[in-house]
């Protein structure tokens, strides 16, 4: 058996739940409130109570939630209504934002200022010495203003932050009156990672938006975003509308939220991605 043969015989997955229907758990649900006739956009019974459970399961009594669709038009939706029109935000070279969502936050007028990433994560150093020296610019006024930060948890890369780097980083945002907002569309896998030392309720903590992935985690589609102290920007409601984003059947989102936080599932959906163990063998023992 030569070297190809023996790492295919090894081979991971990196896939996501893109390429797979519904958790059954979440298809039962929808099916058995198919026939209930509930009120629209999302003030369904069902909304609110996925609404209170992610609440709890965030430590968030006063958090604001709102169910879209799907990742481009939540990072575009979000970063559009937190930030003023002269406002740019800050990621890094391989963020999500500045690579894969084609040009969709440019597209509401909002420069990606994008740093260099170190295993796919946004040091503090590197933030801290890009906003020194726009705040030493005299031109910093004919300037795109830096306004939020994005980071994704875990990274494009898979890489993930620890406590004390979102700390820090926080911290930064904190000191130079940026806003830290985290896509979450595979957050689950993160907080089920062996690695991980981040809680939910610890994450809402420490940033001022993110959201809990529902696509890549058991859903057939749906992303909750979570302003963790009820600091949702004015009319948010209006601005998803705005954004196309705003859904009639806004059940269709609230109800696999309502399963995927019932029972612990979102989290043993998470917890199955994770390889308990890696039985890669040494390359030297390959040749």
């Amino acid at each position: 058996m030569n070297f190809v043969n023996i790492y295919c015989t090894y081979m991971i997955s990196f896939e996501s739940d893109y390429n797979n229907g519904a958790h059954p758990q979440v298809m039962q649900h929808l099916v058995e409130t198919n026939a209930e006739p509930t009120a629209t956009y999302g003030f369904d019974v069902y909304s609110e109570q996925a609404k209170q459970k992610i609440r709890m399961a965030c430590g968030t009594p006063d958090a604001e939630i709102f169910f879209l669709m799907g990742g481009t038009q939540t990072n575009a939706t979000v970063i559009d209504g937190m930030m003023r029109s002269y406002e740019a935000v800050v990621t890094i070279d391989s963020g999500h934002i500045n690579v894969h969502e084609a040009t969709a936050i440019e597209a509401s007028g909002h420069k990606v200022i994008a740093l260099p990433g170190y295993d796919g994560k946004l040091a503090v150093a590197e933030l801290d010495n890009f906003m020194r020296a726009f705040m030493n610019d005299g031109s910093r006024e004919h300037c795109a203003q830096p306004g939020m930060v994005y980071i994704s948890f875990p990274s494009e890369y898979g890489t993930i932050y620890s406590k004390d780097e979102i700390a820090r980083l926080y911290a930064a945002c904190q000191q130079y009156s940026l806003q830290l907002y985290i896509d979450g569309a595979r957050l689950g896998y993160a907080l089920a990672s062996p690695a991980n030392d981040v809680t939910l309720p610890w994450l809402a903590s420490h940033c001022d938006a993110f959201y809990i992935g529902g696509t890549k985690v058991g859903a057939l589609c749906g992303e909750a975003v979570v302003f963790p102290r009820g600091n949702a920007p004015k009319s948010f409601f209006s601005i998803i509308k705005r954004h196309g984003a705003l859904q009639a059947k806004g059940r269709l989102v609230g109800v696999q939220f309502d399963a995927l936080f019932s029972n612990n599932l979102y989290f043993d959906i998470s917890a199955h991605a994770i390889p308990s163990s890696w039985t890669l063998p040494p390359i030297s023992s390959l040749w």
